[in-house]
């Protein structure tokens, strides 16, 4: 099932008895999330018709008790390599022995990626999208990256567009092992015939920025391709170490900076001066133990944040968004507001949607309800299913 494209309902759905209801729209309750207590929405063809006080909701076709609990927008995953074969077990298992991370591990997958058939790709696509949607993720973007060939990263492109439309061509996530000593030559290669294969597949054009997979010419210059077949840009951007990622991303108008773990006060400055999201993956530290972003740093210096799982075989292998906002608020900085805010309105923000990670009249009705009062849950009682009902386009999913 798709996780991102229409999967609305015709009738007209009452959720009521929601004892905290965060909307995202300050104007429609208290605090930056918006919260309503004793609330309720409306939902018809797919889109919130409704919202405010149990006790003034109009009626409707079908009606849903959320019996106290709380209600948040779907969370929107706006970095994620789901399209991939093989497994990385050993690779985490050194690394947990002390073997510090690097990227050219990303080559294991690779192998494995072109080997595997299109029905073993899209099957643990599929599985990976459902393992999301049941913990409450109703938007995914999803790259490429792992075939690094013409031919298998168009068909990555493919596969992933059968489950959303947030479609990202990362054919720069490292050189191929064929041009590993002729980088020029593969990077020739993503800018012209693997970038005229994939751009009719995708919306998005990324570039693993770092030492060991782009430098920052070679990231321009395969952005500044990608921009000119009409993708727009996102960077994995200054995660192992300090580079120009940051400020490329906010030079091209970039819509994220992805990553954004080793930040200067001019790249701090940049992003906070910018429409470029800072998208934070904690997973991956968490999976490297590596350090964590400063996101009390960016969110305290004006920048808008989205966290986001990451999710890939080698360096952050979760689909978890509830994972990834209780790491945010134990180790980063971030209060529970922020990090779910950054976890549905901040990741529609980095994907440039205005119809998901809200729960206002005319969006779409991607909501969740959790198995607890109140969104704080979520870091509260980390590493605890709370997620108990979810509705993409107004039908439940989960």
């Amino acid at each position: 099932m798709s996780a991102t494209g229409s999967t609305g309902s015709t009738g007209s759905i009452l959720i009521t008895g929601i004892g905290s209801l965060v909307t995202n729209e300050p104007a429609l309750g208290t605090g930056p999330l918006g919260i309503l207590h004793d609330a309720a929405v409306v939902v018809a063809d797919g889109r919130i018709a409704w919202v405010g006080p149990a006790d003034t909701a109009p009626d409707a076709d079908t009606r849903h008790d959320a019996q106290g609990r709380a209600v948040i927008p779907g969370f929107v995953d706006s970095h994620a390599h789901l399209v991939f074969a093989g497994d990385r077990t050993a690779e985490f298992a050194a690394r947990m022995a002390g073997q510090a991370y690097a990227a050219g591990g990303i080559r294991t997958t690779v192998a494995a990626t072109r080997a595997a058939s299109d029905a073993e790709l899209a099957a643990n696509l599929d599985r990976l999208v459902g393992e999301a949607a049941r913990q409450g993720t109703t938007v995914l973007e999803c790259k490429s990256g792992y075939g690094l060939t013409v031919e298998d990263e168009a068909r990555a492109l493919r596969l992933a567009s059968a489950v959303t439309d947030e479609v990202t061509y990362l054919g720069a996530h490292v050189v191929a092992p064929e041009y590993a000593d002729d980088p020029g030559g593969y990077v020739d290669l993503v800018t012209g015939p693997m970038l005229d294969a994939c751009a009719p597949h995708a919306r998005w054009v990324d570039v693993f920025c770092e030492r060991g997979a782009f430098d920052g010419d070679q990231a321009r210059a395969i952005l500044t391709a990608g921009k000119k077949r009409g993708l727009v840009p996102r960077v994995h951007a200054n995660q192992l170490r300090h580079g120009p990622g940051v400020q490329l991303a906010v030079e091209l108008g970039a819509a994220s900076a992805d990553h954004c773990t080793h930040l200067d006060a001019a790249d701090v400055a940049a992003l906070a001066s910018s429409d470029t999201v800072a998208t934070l993956l904690p997973g991956a530290e968490f999976s490297t133990r590596a350090a964590y972003p400063d996101a009390r740093r960016l969110i305290d210096a004006g920048a808008t944040v989205a966290l986001s799982t990451d999710c890939n075989p080698g360096s952050s292998f979760t689909t978890s968004m509830p994972f990834c906002i209780a790491i945010a608020v134990r180790e980063m900085g971030m209060t529970p507001d922020e990090a779910v805010w950054s976890a549905t309105a901040g990741g529609a923000a980095a994907l440039r949607r205005t119809d998901v990670g809200r729960i206002v009249p005319g969006v779409r009705a991607d909501l969740v309800e959790l198995d607890a009062p109140s969104h704080v849950h979520l870091a509260y009682r980390p590493g605890v299913p709370l997620v108990r009902t979810v509705w993409r386009g107004g039908a439940a999913v989960a």
